[in-house]
């Protein structure tokens, strides 16, 4: 499955992400996954939430720098190997992984993996050929 994911550029300074949830919290967006990867000076906050385009238009009126991307979302049994499985399917035919991330999913036994790939719709037509489905 397809979803529009925002990417944040914060300051790596204390408060940065509070500041951010709170505006979205305060704003009624619901905040459905995130990740935070960072390096010296600055982090990338990368979040999934239920009003895209909305939140996209509102962190940017605020003058936060951010971007929206596709990423391509998977869920699987939360079990080892289940992460294996996707990556092989995807290794085989030489789709490049950009970034990935996982989180619990709401149905019991489940986990959803997000991934961001150099071509979604390839990858997701590999991983439905191969039985996992988003």
């Amino acid at each position: 499955m397809l979803l529009k994911q925002i990417s944040v550029f914060l300051e790596n300074k204390s408060g940065q992400l509070l500041e951010i949830v709170n505006l979205l919290a305060a704003n009624g967006i619901d905040l459905r996954a995130l990740s935070i990867a960072e390096a010296q000076d600055y982090g990338v906050l990368r979040i999934i939430v239920d009003k895209p385009d909305e939140t996209l238009s509102f962190l940017r009126q605020q003058e936060w720098v951010c971007q929206m991307n596709e990423v391509l979302a998977v869920t699987v049994p939360d079990e080892p190997g289940s992460l294996t499985r996707i990556l092989t399917v995807l290794a085989d035919k030489n789709v490049n992984m950009v970034y990935t991330y996982a989180f619990l999913s709401g149905t019991q036994g489940k986990a959803c993996i997000v991934l961001r790939v150099d071509d979604n719709a390839y990858a997701e037509k590999l991983l439905r050929d191969a039985g996992i489905e988003g």
